[in-house]
C-alpha cells in the first residue's frame, strides 16, 4: 500500500520548535564534551579513532538509528618539531608550523638565504634564478569577508604555494599564514604536491612575525639568512573512517535527507570550531525533528573522516553510498557564529519549498541569497554528481582569526549563536525531510 503524502509543518509548529531551538544545549554540551574528551582528532590517527567511537555512543545515547562507523584507508602525515629563526641581520624567533603534506628538513635543521615576495603571483613572475636554492617567503593581504570568499583568494599561497616552489628548486617555503588575526599563533593547513614531485619543508608563521619579517627584507642591506627545523613524517596508509546515524523516516520510498560536519581536526588546538560545532549542530537539529514526530524522509548524519588531510571521508562515503537516492545534501563546516543567509540549490520545481525555508528562517534574522549553493566538501562528490544542496551561511567575519591554529578551542563558542545555528538547522531540516516531493529533484 502506498504511504500518504505528509504535509509539511504548519508555521505554529514550526515556530514553537524554532523558539524551542535557541534554547538549545545539545549542541554545546556536544562541542564541550568531544573537545574534552577526546581533543585534536587528526585523520589517521589514534586520537581521530578515539573520536569515532566516541561519537558512535553519544548518536547511540541520543537516540538515532543505525549508527556505525565506516572506515577507509588513508595515506597520513603527522608533525614533527617546528622551529624558525632570523639569524642575520637581526636575529628573531619565528613562531611557525608546518603545513600539512610538508616535506622534512634534515635532522638538525638547514640554514639559508631568505628572498621574499608579496604575494604568489609576484612569487610565479621571479626567475628561477632568483629563487632556486633559497628558502623563499610568500607574503598575501587576506582580510575578514563575512561570506569567506577571502579563502578562495588567498588560500593558493598554501594549496598549490609548495609544489610549486618545489618545481622550481626552492629549498624550503614558508608563508604568511592563511588567517586574518594578529595573534602568535601560526595557522597549519594541507598542501599538496604534485606526482613526482618531491616534497619540501613548508610551513608558515604567524601574521606578527610575517610582518616583522618583511620589515626586516625591507631594511636589510645584506643577505637575510634563517635557520628552519621541520621534521615531519608520513606513517604510510592508517584508518580513517566516517560515522553515520540516522533517524528513520516513516516511507522509505523516499529519498534521504543528508547532513554531513566533519569529525577530524587539525592537531594544534582541539577543533572546537572546526568542526565539532558542526557536529553538534547537525546532530542537535536533527533530534528536535525526530522529537517533533517521525519524518517522512530518513535523515541521515555524516560525521566525515579525514577532511582536514584530503576530504578523504567525503570521498569513501561517496563510493559506497553514491548510488543511493539522496534528496537535498546540507553541511556545517564554517564554525560557530550566526547564520545570516540561506542558499537554496533545489531546482525551480521545488521553488514553493524553497520559498518557505526563506519564511521559515527570517525571524532568525536570515537574509535569502542569490548564489546557488554548494554543500561543503565532505558532501561535496553528491553535489556534483547532481544531488542539490541547501547552505545556511555562518557568518565568517571572525573564522579566520581562530582556523587552523592553537586558539581552535571550547571557550570561543558562543552559545547563543550555536543555538541559533541550531534553530535554523531545525525549520529548515523539518521542511525538507518532510517534503511531500515524491521523487529525488
Amino acid at each position: 500500500m502506498p504511504i500518504a503524502a505528509q504535509t509539511l509543518p504548519d508555521d505554529a509548529s514550526l515556530a514553537v520548535a524554532r523558539d524551542a531551538a535557541l534554547q538549545d544545549r545539545v549542541a554545546l554540551d556536544f562541542v564541550e564534551d568531544l573537545t574534552t574528551e577526546v581533543g585534536q582528532r587528526q585523520g589517521g590517527t589514534e586520537a581521530e579513532a578515539r573520536a569515532r567511537t566516541w561519537s558512535v555512543a553519544r548518536l547511540r545515547s541520543m537516540g538515532f538509528a543505525n549508527v556505525r562507523s565506516e572506515e577507509f584507508q588513508m595515506p597520513t602525515w603527522v608533525r614533527g618539531e617546528e622551529t624558525a629563526e632570523l639569524i642575520a641581520p637581526y636575529p628573531h624567533r619565528l613562531a611557525i608550523t608546518a603545513l600539512g603534506n610538508s616535506g622534512a628538513t634534515p635532522a638538525g635543521g638547514l640554514t639559508g638565504e631568505v628572498v621574499g615576495f608579496a604575494d604568489l603571483a609576484a612569487f610565479d613572475a621571479a626567475p628561477d634564478s632568483a629563487v632556486r636554492g633559497k628558502i623563499v617567503y610568500i607574503g598575501h593581504t587576506m582580510q575578514p569577508t563575512q561570506d569567506g570568499s577571502s579563502y578562495g583568494a588567498f588560500g593558493p599561497v598554501r594549496f598549490v604555494g609548495p609544489d610549486r616552489a618545489a618545481r622550481r628548486g626552492v629549498a624550503a617555503l614558508v608563508i604568511r599564514s592563511i588567517g586574518t588575526d594578529s595573534h602568535r599563533n601560526p595557522h597549519t593547513g594541507n598542501t599538496n604536491f604534485g606526482e613526482g614531485v618531491t616534497p619540501i619543508p613548508a610551513g608558515a608563521i604567524s601574521n606578527p612575525d610575517a610582518d616583522n619579517l618583511e620589515r626586516v627584507l625591507e631594511r636589510a642591506s645584506g643577505p637575510v639568512r634563517m635557520h628552519l627545523t621541520l621534521t615531519p613524517r608520513n606513517l604510510g596508509q592508517q584508518t580513517s573512517g566516517n560515522v553515520i546515524g540516522e533517524i528513520v523516516g516513516s516511507d522509505p520510498s523516499a529519498p534521504m535527507v543528508i547532513i554531513a560536519c566533519h569529525l577530524d581536526s587539525w592537531d594544534l588546538g582541539t577543533g572546537a570550531i572546526d568542526d565539532a560545532a558542526g557536529c553538534g549542530i547537525v546532530a542537535a537539529a536533527a533530534k528536535r525533528v525526530a522529537d517533533m514526530g517521525q519524518p517522512r524522509r530518513t535523515i541521515r548524519v555524516l560525521f566525515a573522516g579525514a577532511e582536514e588531510v584530503g576530504i578523504h571521508g567525503g570521498r569513501a562515503y561517496f563510493e559506497r553510498h553514491g548510488a543511493e537516492r539522496h534528496f537535498v545534501a546540507m553541511e556545517s563546516d564554517f564554525g560557530a557564529d550566526r547564520v545570516w543567509r540561506v542558499d537554496s540549490g533545489l531546482p525551480v520545481t521545488h521553488a514553493a519549498l524553497s520559498d518557505r525555508i526563506a519564511r521559515a528562517l527570517a525571524p532568525l534574522g536570515i537574509g535569502r541569497g542569490s548564489g546557488r549553493a554548494s554543500g561543503g566538501a565532505d558532501v561535496g562528490p553528491l553535489v556534483q554528481a547532481g544531488v542539490p544542496a541547501v547552505d545556511l551561511q555562518q557568518d565568517g567575519t571572525d573564522y579566520f582569526n581562530l582556523h587552523h591554529t592553537p586558539d581552535d578551542t571550547f571557550d570561543k563558542i558562543k552559545p547563543d549563536a550555536l543555538a541559533q545555528n541550531v534553530a535554523a538547522w531545525t525549520v529548515t531540516l523539518a521542511l525538507l525531510a518532510n517534503s511531500s516531493d515524491a521523487v529525488a529533484p
